[in-house]
C-alpha cells in the first residue's frame, strides 16, 4: 500500500449521493473523479485497467483479492491505464507469477492512477445495483481537506459537492479521446486472406490480433475516419470496435458506418460498434442502470439457443424489438443475442445485408473463449462476398494482393 512518512495513507471514496467509504490509499496518492462502476471478473485485472472503454470510470473489483500475479508486459490491451480510479478490497501483499515484472501497486503509482483499498466493496456493489452507476471521487494525501490524513477532519460535504460538479457519462463523447491519432496496420499471421478496415473507437490490442490469426490484414483507423477514408483502403470487410462514452454523441461514427453500409461491404461491430450499428439502423440507445462489466455474463444466441459465457464492458445498450425481424433502411434486421440476466439486447444481425454486431467482447481478453466463433463468421461473410484472396508475389519480389 502507498505510504507517506512511514504511515499508511487514509483514503475516502465519495459518491455523488453522499455515501462515503473509508479505506487506505492504493496506487497513486491524490484525487480523481469518474463514473463509479463495478467489475465482476475474478481474473484479468490488467486487461481491465488498460481497456480504453473504462476511460473516465472508477472501477471497483468485486473479487476480494486483487494483484496476486502482479503485472506483465504481455497482457496490456493498450499503451496505458485508462481507468480514472481503482477500488479493491484487499490488495495482494506479494506477487507470484513467472511473467510478473512489477506489483500492481507500483504499476498504478507509475501511471498516476489513484486507488483505494477498503473493506466495503460488497456494500459498494449492492449500493450501485440499487441506486445505479453514479459519479464518484477518490481522495487521499493532501487531497483530503484538513490534515491530509484524518478523515474525521476532512470536509466531506465539500468533497461531495466537488464530485457532483464533475462530468457525468451521459452526453460524453469519449471515443475520440482514446482512439489512435494515426492509422496503423496489424499484419496477418501467415497468408493474408482478407483486408479489414477497423475503426478504433477504443479498440483493445487483442481484437486485431484475433483477426490477424485468421489471415486478416487489419488497417486500424482513427475514430473520426469517414466512409471515404475507410473505403479508400478497399477493404474486404469493415470492423467498428468497442469504446467509451455515450453512443448518442458519436454522430461522426454513425455517418461513417452508413456510408460503409451503402457500399455493401461486410460489417462486424462489437460493444460501442454494436451501438453505432443500432443508431445507423435508426434504433435508439439508452443508459443501463449499472451496466455489464466482467467476464461471466450469460448471453443466448437466439438462432441456436446456445448460451455463451462472455466478457462485457458497457453502460449503454441498444433498444430494439425482441419479437422478430424489423425493417431498417438496409433491409430486415433482428436481435441475434440477449443477456439472460436482464434481457438486454446483446447483438444485431442484418438479414438482407452481410453485417452483424454484438454488445460483448469476443476477443476474450480477459475472458472465456465461447464467442471466438464470431471472428470466423466475419471471415465467412467476407469470403462469401468474394473478398478472400491469397497473397501473391510480383516480379520484383514484393507481396501484394
Amino acid at each position: 500500500m502507498s505510504e507517506e512518512s512511514g504511515t499508511v495513507n487514509t483514503a475516502l471514496l465519495v459518491l455523488e449521493d453522499g455515501r462515503v467509504f473509508e479505506g487506505t490509499a492504493f496506487g497513486a496518492v491524490g484525487e480523481t473523479f469518474g463514473e463509479m462502476v463495478f467489475n465482476t471478473g475474478m481474473t484479468g485485472y490488467q486487461e481491465t485497467l488498460t481497456d480504453p472503454s473504462y476511460h473516465r470510470q472508477i472501477v471497483a473489483m468485486t473479487a476480494p483479492h486483487i494483484g496476486n500475479t502482479g503485472v506483465n508486459d504481455e497482457d496490456p490491451e493498450s499503451g496505458k491505464v485508462w481507468v480514472a480510479g481503482y477500488v479493491v478490497r484487499e490488495p495482494s501483499r506479494i506477487r507470484s507469477n513467472w511473467r510478473s515484472t512489477k506489483s500492481l501497486d507500483d504499476y498504478l503509482s507509475e501511471q498516476g492512477v489513484v486507488g483505494i483499498a477498503m473493506p466495503g466493496t460488497r456494500a459498494l456493489t449492492r449500493h450501485l445495483r440499487e441506486r445505479g452507476a453514479m459519479r464518484a471521487g477518490i481522495f487521499s494525501g493532501t487531497a483530503l481537506a484538513g490534515t491530509g490524513a484524518d478523515p474525521a477532519r476532512a470536509d466531506v460535504e465539500e468533497l461531495v459537492e466537488r464530485v457532483r460538479r464533475s462530468p457525468g457519462m451521459e452526453g460524453a463523447d469519449l471515443a475520440k479521446e482514446v482512439s489512435t491519432g494515426e492509422p496503423y496496420v496489424v499484419k496477418a499471421t501467415g497468408e493474408r486472406r482478407f483486408t479489414v478496415a477497423a475503426v478504433d473507437l477504443g479498440i483493445k490490442a487483442m481484437t486485431p490480433e484475433r483477426m490477424a490469426e485468421r489471415g486478416c490484414e487489419v488497417h486500424v483507423l482513427p475514430a473520426t475516419a469517414t466512409a471515404e477514408d475507410i473505403l479508400a483502403i478497399e477493404p474486404d470487410g469493415v470492423f467498428f470496435s468497442n469504446g467509451p462514452g455515450d453512443p448518442a454523441t458519436a454522430d461522426y461514427a454513425v455517418e461513417a458506418l452508413r456510408g460503409v453500409l451503402d457500399s455493401g461491404r461486410p460489417f462486424f461491430g462489437i460493444c460501442f460498434g454494436n451501438q453505432i450499428l443500432g443508431r445507423a439502423l435508426g434504433l435508439g440507445t439508452y443508459k443501463l442502470r449499472y451496466g455489464h462489466r466482467g467476464v461471466n455474463q450469460p448471453v443466448q444466441d437466439r438462432r441456436t439457443g446456445k448460451v455463451e459465457i462472455s466478457a462485457h464492458n458497457h453502460g449503454f445498450a441498444v433498444r430494439a424489438p425482441l419479437d422478430g425481424p424489423f425493417d431498417t433502411p438496409y433491409g430486415r434486421a433482428e436481435v441475434s443475442h440477449v443477456n439472460l440476466n436482464d434481457g438486454c439486447v446483446e447483438g444485431l444481425r442484418l438479414l438482407d445485408y452481410p453485417g452483424f454486431s454484438v454488445q460483448y467482447h469476443p476477443e476474450a481478453a480477459a475472458g472465456p473463449h465461447d464467442a471466438a466463433y464470431l471472428f470466423d463468421e466475419f471471415c465467412e461473410l467476407m469470403e462469401r462476398a468474394g473478398g478472400a484472396r491469397p497473397e501473391t508475389t510480383s516480379e520484383t519480389g514484393e507481396k501484394g494482393a
